[in-house]
């Protein structure tokens, strides 16, 4: 199977916070930003895989700062690392109050997908081929994060030492 290159899964989705994405304080729901989150990486992973693909993790998500009502959020996504079946896919959330212009980076996540076959069961997804210094960074910092997430597992399924 031939590599692909990060820049051809790249996904970048925009949406703008409205009240009834809020809390009474207007700041909007954790639950949102994970529902937008989790939507552009899909998109990613599926243009990558180019097979339909499902959530298998999310990596731990700090909200860094509140976003609010009326801020446009724009979510940008891109594959890491690509497994023999499993991708991680790196997304970045930058908050935009439109009448300034100030921009804010307010969270950043890593989210795990599984690419599946015509009977729904896991299968074989293109490898990745960094290039720039960049990529390569990424590349080598998500083969690390797959590493541990594989013996959390295995510890977590008591076949650890």
């Amino acid at each position: 199977m031939q590599g692909r290159h990060p820049s051809e899964s790249e996904a970048v989705v925009s949406e703008l916070m409205m009240p009834q994405h809020a809390n009474l304080m207007g700041n909007v729901f954790g639950g949102v930003i994970l529902a937008l989150v989790d939507r552009v990486a899909a998109v990613c992973a599926i243009r990558h895989a180019r097979r339909p693909c499902v959530t298998v993790s999310v990596d731990k998500v700090d909200f860094r700062e509140p976003i609010h009502v009326g801020e446009l959020v724009t979510a940008f996504a891109r594959v890491n690392f690509a497994g023999k079946t499993s991708m991680e896919v790196g997304v970045k959330l930058i908050a935009e109050n439109l009448v300034s212009g100030e921009k804010r980076h307010t969270n950043s996540c890593y989210v795990t997908y599984v690419a599946l076959d015509d009977k729904g069961c896991p299968t074989a997804v293109p490898p990745i081929v960094p290039e720039t210094a960049d990529e390569k960074r990424r590349y080598d910092r998500a083969a690390k994060r797959r590493a541990a997430r594989v013996m959390d597992r295995r510890y977590d399924q008591g076949r650890g030492e």
